[in-house]
């Protein structure tokens, strides 16, 4: 088998391959690192490329498997990490130079449990400067591998180039607004964000802790299932993280979606939304309801004001994070996440208050439709595949920055789990996507709606041409 024939699969099928030995994992890693050397200089997805770890844990990973030892899915499959995840003795530099020498003296609860699946780690991916909106000037931007123009999304750039251009099988992300979801959009590969408290932060970098979370970045539903299989859980180390057991996020067919009920408010997707956005979650949910489903018309809760909370909400809990380095060494920040945390100072404790009090106001009426029905289907974002001018122009414009967080940021402040799904193209060739948004906990419906879709369309197994 040729690398041009490797570097595409789902990380389920290679599992397949090196579980019946027809692959050797030590091969398999030597052909990502190939294409790391050759695609990357382009794309400048990687922060650090672990070739010594991933070759020792390949070998690893083939003396086991030869020895019947084998553990799961992920047992000898390369995967990236993003670069605010604790790796034991490698540098992990959050996207902020002031961290590119921080070795850290143990691994983050996802990396241990990533690395007791038996995956390999192939390095350390790019992110924006402490997993805020903006890189570091000091950092190259993490390029499109569908077009170097248009955004590759934030704050896991990294992780959503890297795998859409076939450069690991999966990708940890991190969620506070959008981080998950917008690369995941942009880039083309399925993103899922699990319940708050599902995954362990443990050893990760913070950067708003009520709305941080940890999620998979795969080619596929069927891969961000296995991947938030081996990460999820209770964790002594983390008191956050929930007391419940880890489902089987495979379970269930995925073949029809019979009695599943499925929530579309037109109100919602359609105000101030670029048609394109609009038609793609109206194909998906013909294709839903193609497979059973029922779509119920309902009306999504008000979200103006938890809207605009995200932001002071999230500032005063970063401020938390950085004391230790701002404002004492605010002139190696870059302007963006110090304008950012200063902005923190003017919120006084009576207004947090009254942001906490909305945000548990709304996360309760969310609830409450969840009662009504199963899924929620909304875009991924208000335009299709922003460019990176656009953007430039969108980080000027407050009223626009809202929009672009428009179908992200509300479930973030409500901790909802959702999954990011390719679901077309714009005429220029990037990628779109939807969202489906589920009740805490029942990642399990998300992944296997998600399976379902990609059953019956195929948007998930296109790629850039390289």
């Amino acid at each position: 088998m040729t690398d041009t024939d490797l570097h595409y699969l789902e990380l389920n099928e290679v599992a397949h391959l090196l579980q019946t030995r027809k692959l050797s994992p030590v091969e398999l890693t030597q052909a990502m690192l190939r294409r790391i050397d050759s695609v990357d200089r382009r794309l400048h997805s990687f922060a650090l490329v672990t070739r010594e770890l991933a070759l020792e844990q390949a070998r690893k990973a083939e003396d086991e498997i030869a020895k019947r030892r084998y553990r799961g899915a992920l047992h000898g499959v390369p995967i990236g990490l993003k670069d605010l995840c604790y790796t034991k003795g490698i540098p992990t530099a959050a996207g902020m130079p002031i961290h590119r020498d921080f070795r850290p003296p143990y691994d983050g609860t996802v990396v241990k449990r990533l690395y007791e699946a038996g995956a390999v780690c192939v390095g350390k991916l790019q992110l924006t400067e402490g997993a805020f909106a903006d890189h570091h000037p000091d950092i190259t931007v993490p390029v499109n591998p569908w077009n170097p123009a248009h955004w590759s999304g934030a704050s896991s750039s990294g992780s959503g180039a890297a795998t859409a251009a076939g450069l690991c099988f999966a990708s940890t992300g991190s969620d506070t607004g959008g981080s998950i979801r917008f690369p995941s959009a942009a880039n083309g590969v399925t993103g899922l964000k699990p319940t708050w408290g599902r995954v362990s932060r443990y050893g990760a970098f913070e950067l708003a802790a009520s709305l941080d979370h940890i999620g998979p970045m795969c080619r596929s539903a069927t891969d961000a299932g296995i991947v938030l299989g081996a990460i999820a859980g209770p964790d002594p180390d983390d008191p956050t993280a929930a007391q419940l057991p880890v489902p089987d996020y495979l379970a269930g067919d995925d073949r029809q979606l019979r009695g599943i009920r499925i929530g579309l408010d037109e109100r919602y997707i359609g105000e101030g939304v670029d048609p394109v956005m609009v038609r793609t979650v109206h194909e998906a949910a013909r294709v839903l309801t193609g497979l059973g489903a029922q779509l119920m018309h309902v009306r999504f809760p008000e979200f103006d004001q938890v809207l605009r909370d995200w932001a002071p909400n999230c500032a005063v809990e970063t401020a938390v994070a950085h004391e230790a380095t701002f404002p004492s060494r605010r002139a190696e920040y870059g302007p963006g996440l110090a304008g950012f945390i200063d902005s923190a100072r003017g919120i006084s404790a009576a207004a947090y208050q009254k942001i906490l009090l909305r945000r548990r106001d709304f996360s309760g009426r969310v609830a409450a439709l969840f009662q009504a029905i199963d899924l929620l289907v909304i875009p991924a974002q208000f335009i299709p595949s922003p460019t990176m001018a656009q953007m430039a122009t969108l980080g000027q414009d407050p009223a626009a920055l809202l929009a672009l967080m428009r179908f992200t940021s509300p479930f973030s402040m409500s901790g909802s789990p959702t999954i990011t799904l390719p679901s077309g193209f714009t005429p220029q060739g990037t990628p779109i996507a939807f969202q489906l948004v589920s009740r805490h906990w029942d990642e399990t419906l998300l992944v296997r709606a998600g399976r379902a879709y990609q059953r019956e369309t195929d948007w998930h197994r296109q790629h850039p041409k390289l």
